[in-house]
Parts: C-alpha cells; structure tokens; sequence
C-alpha cells in the first residue's frame, strides 16, 4: 500500500479510536464520531444496524478485555478517507465471551479540521482464513 499523509492520519484515527473503546471515553468517542455514524455487522445469524447512541449504550455493557487494529488499506480522496481495518478482539457482552477477528470497513469523511468516522461495516474471519 502505498501510504500519504492521509493514510497515515486514518491509522492513528483508528488507534485512537481503539484506545478510547477500551477506555469508553465517552467524549473522545463522539468526537470521533460522526452523528450520523451506523455500524453495519454481518454473522451467521443475519445483519445488524445501529446509530451512534445504540452503540455508545452497547458499549458500556462491554468489558473488553483485548482490542487490536491493524489498517492494511486505505483510499485517501479529498474529504473521504476509507479504510481497512483488520482486527482482533476479546470482549464479555451480555454474559457471553466474544473472541473474534473481524474485517471492517470505516468510512471517514472530513468535517471541518478533522476527521469522523461516518461508517463501519464489520464482517467476521473464518477461522483459519488468511488476508492479504
């Protein structure tokens, strides 16, 4: 991948993001997203969608326990940055330990000064499955 200042920027965006998850800092997290954020998933059950509050509020019921981000493409256009993101996670939710690793796409766009991200489509790993 060949990597410019605004690929650059989008992995220490997703890093921070990352850090703030874990924290659950609340403030950092709505400043890095946007209010019309939805997270798309995709399992073996179906699709889900939530909105920025919806996950704001699934995230305090989390205990994440691991979270690791690794950004292995990005497209840099003018006021939209699309990345990537290859991740691992261990995380208790409801009652249930989640150990998986997923493929996401985010979906950064430019408002103002910085940047937010507006999309996250998220997709698990089969096991054994190796990206390139």
């Amino acid at each position: 991948m060949a990597v410019d200042a605004p690929c650059l920027d989008v992995r220490e965006l997703e890093r921070e993001w990352r850090d703030a998850l874990i924290a659950k800092d609340e403030v950092t997290l709505r400043r890095l997203i946007h209010p019309l954020f939805k997270l798309v998933g995709i399992r073996s059950t179906g699709s889900v969608t939530v909105d920025l509050e919806q996950w704001i509020q699934a995230l305090k019921r989390m205990d994440i326990a691991n979270l690791e981000v690794r950004v292995s493409d990005c497209v840099a256009l003018d006021d939209t940055l699309v990345a990537t993101v290859d991740a691992q996670w261990k995380v208790r939710y409801l009652g249930q330990l989640i150990d998986e690793r997923v493929l996401l796409t985010d979906v950064w766009v430019r408002v103002g000064a910085s940047w937010q991200v507006v999309r996250r489509h998220s997709s698990p790993v089969p096991p054994g499955c190796k990206l390139t």
